[in-house]
């Protein structure tokens, strides 16, 4: 049994850092394991321009203080009046990443996001031009379509006529929760990836419900039935590069959680490499680990592998029932729980 693991030093591709007091409280939890980090604009207002970003990062690194070596990788939160300029120089200025697409009103904060993709063209072309990677919220907003199948639907409707469309255009699709997202990953003849957050491997949606509503297991998309969540395992463990590390970290106080609309979101950055090494453990697949968190998206991304490396150890800790306190109180991901593994060092 193997007790320790040294990796390169990991990324994670897909962070929320909020802002404000709650972006001091969180950021450290995500600089202290990754290196790099996909950084989500939908603040309000949404970061939709080279300044802003250039604002929000600075605003990061000023909470993390003057010691840190993480690098937060900023996007561009695309409307429905994105400018393809704006876009391309910010990219050329080394401010933009990559540009994160909303589905308007599909999750936290995306009221501004794009309502017709069809009406996108200039802003995609230019993208597809640049070599710019477009990040999207897989899911479809129509009421009327079940919230279990929208991912899936959004497939259909969305995303096969987009990649026909640009088939030159680099596509992560974010956070996928399904069987037909991880099959349509695997096997399209395009240049597409997808990030895989540690609760989508871990929760099916009974977690939601057990026992009564539980508002700390719910995010979108939701989590589904378990033929889906042992569909994107096999894809998390498989050892393709098509598939890596992003963990959808999306604090929220407690209060907003624990309402009569609680809000979607996971907070799962405090121990989100122990999380993800639980499944990799149980899959038998620890030597697929360091591709999956530290060389696959580094490598869609056309991104240098990072220098260093972080350890972990088998070593039970358990999860606080909350961290912060206050205005910043959140309650982690598996709170109460009992890891197995525990980050050690990072050198």
């Amino acid at each position: 049994m193997t007790d320790r693991l040294t990796i390169r030093r990991p990324d994670d591709w897909h962070v929320h850092l909020r802002d404000g007091a709650m972006l001091h409280a969180v950021a450290p939890h995500t600089a202290r394991q990754f290196a790099r980090a996909i950084i989500m604009p939908n603040l309000t207002p949404p970061v939709t321009d080279a300044a802003t970003a250039r604002a929000y990062r600075d605003r990061i690194m000023a909470a993390l203080g003057e010691d840190t070596d993480f690098q937060p990788l900023m996007t561009c939160y695309l409307t429905d009046h994105s400018a393809p300029d704006d876009i391309v120089g910010g990219h050329a200025e080394g401010v933009f990443t990559a540009c994160k697409l909303y589905p308007a009103h599909a999750t936290t904060n995306s009221a501004h996001g794009v309502t017709d993709i069809r009406a996108m063209t200039g802003v995609l072309e230019a993208m597809q031009r640049a070599g710019i990677p477009l990040l999207i919220h897989g899911e479809v907003t129509d009421r009327s379509i079940d919230i279990f199948d929208r991912e899936a639907v959004f497939i259909e409707r969305v995303l096969i006529p987009l990649i026909r469309d640009y088939p030159g255009l680099r596509i992560v699709m974010e956070h996928i929760t399904t069987a037909e997202a991880a099959a349509f990953v695997t096997e399209a003849d395009h240049p597409i990836a997808a990030t895989i957050t540690p609760q989508h491997l871990i929760l099916n949606r009974n977690a939601i419900f057990d026992g009564g509503l539980r508002p700390h297991a719910y995010c979108l998309p939701v989590a589904k039935r378990e033929a889906h969540r042992l569909a994107v395992r096999r894809a998390a463990v498989s050892g393709s590069p098509r598939f890596f590390l992003g963990t959808d970290t999306a604090p929220h106080v407690v209060g907003a959680k624990e309402s009569g609309c609680g809000c979607a979101g996971i907070f799962n950055a405090p121990f989100a490499l122990e999380a993800y090494l639980r499944v990799f453990d149980e899959e038998g697949a620890l030597d697929r680990f360091e591709g999956f968190a530290a060389e696959h998206g580094a490598r869609f991304y056309g991104l240098p592998l990072n220098e260093g490396t972080v350890t972990l150890e088998r070593v039970a800790q358990q999860v606080p029932a909350s961290t912060g306190e206050g205005a910043t109180e959140v309650v982690p991901f598996m709170a109460g729980e009992t890891l197995a593994w525990r980050l050690a060092t990072d050198t």
